[in-house]
């Protein structure tokens, strides 16, 4: 696993940042800024504490696949700890095997500090190799789209 990390300072109040990041009061606001990520992106679950959540995309072939995922922290307006440990295929969720292992237990997290009205929101993240050109490409946009619609 690859560690990565990214930053965006947001002219806005972190409840609202926490609020649209995770899509708590309007599932939209996350669909927004994970757009960026692939067109179809969305969450089935929710984010509490010990929760499951799968992170969803229909592929081309109009088929859901993902990640599956369980919230290992979640202190709001502060800090959201999401542990990766599986694959969704369709409806079926692969928690085993070696397409599953370089996956398993990876991290991603978003550490929420505010200051003066301005919202430093860090995400650090575990990836595979194979993703980590992806990433650092994706994430930097996604984030500006969360700004963007944060201090709209």
């Amino acid at each position: 696993m690859e560690k990565l990390q990214f930053k965006v300072s947001i002219n806005a109040a972190v409840t609202k940042i926490y609020d649209f990041m995770l899509g708590i009061n309007s599932k939209s606001t996350y669909e927004q800024w994970t757009a960026l990520f692939h067109a179809t992106s969305s969450y089935e679950g929710s984010w509490g504490k010990g929760d499951k959540i799968l992170f969803i995309g229909i592929d081309e072939k109009g088929e859901k696949g993902g990640m599956v995922s369980r919230i290992a922290e979640n202190i709001p307006n502060q800090f959201v700890s999401i542990q990766h440990y599986g694959l969704l295929k369709g409806d079926k969720e692969i928690t085993e095997g070696p397409e599953v292992e370089k996956w398993a237990n990876g991290f991603e997290n978003y550490s929420f500090e505010e200051n003066n009205g301005t919202t430093t929101v860090t995400v650090d993240l575990d990836t595979t190799k194979d993703f980590v050109d992806y990433m650092n490409q994706s994430y930097p946009k996604a984030l500006e789209k969360l700004k963007k619609i944060c201090e709209q």
